[in-house]
């Protein structure tokens, strides 16, 4: 059986925090517990903060006598410190994803270290 993957737009959706429809409940079962599971957290991670870091930008760049590398030097450090602090919780909002998704609470953890991975991150 193919796992269906959500569209652009609900994937998007789901990135934001929605709950996407039943029928991709094993693929968020899959995205939670792949051995790329921490890769896609990040990348998930970094399109939540894409438009707010896109708008902080503008916002400095035209609206402050700062540069635009000191701006964006910026704003790096910022999605960086953002990336670090989730990463410490990447197993438990993974987890919350999941239990919004039908799941019982450790399934997430349960899968990986029934995969043979680590079953939590760090």
């Amino acid at each position: 059986m193919v796992t269906p993957r959500p569209g652009p737009i609900r994937w998007l959706r789901y990135v934001y925090g929605a709950r996407l429809p039943d029928e991709y409940r094993p693929w968020v079962l899959h995205d939670a517990t792949a051995r790329t599971w921490v890769l896609r957290f990040a990348l998930r991670v970094f399109f939540e903060a894409l438009p707010w870091l896109t708008a902080a930008f503008l916002l400095l760049v035209f609206l402050t006598p700062l540069p635009a590398g000191l701006v964006l030097l910026g704003l790096l450090m910022a999605l960086v410190l953002g990336l670090f602090l989730t990463l410490g919780s990447a197993d438990e909002l993974a987890e919350v994803r999941l239990a919004k998704h039908g799941y019982p609470p450790g399934t997430g953890k349960a899968v990986r270290k029934r995969r043979g991975g680590a079953a939590t991150w760090p």
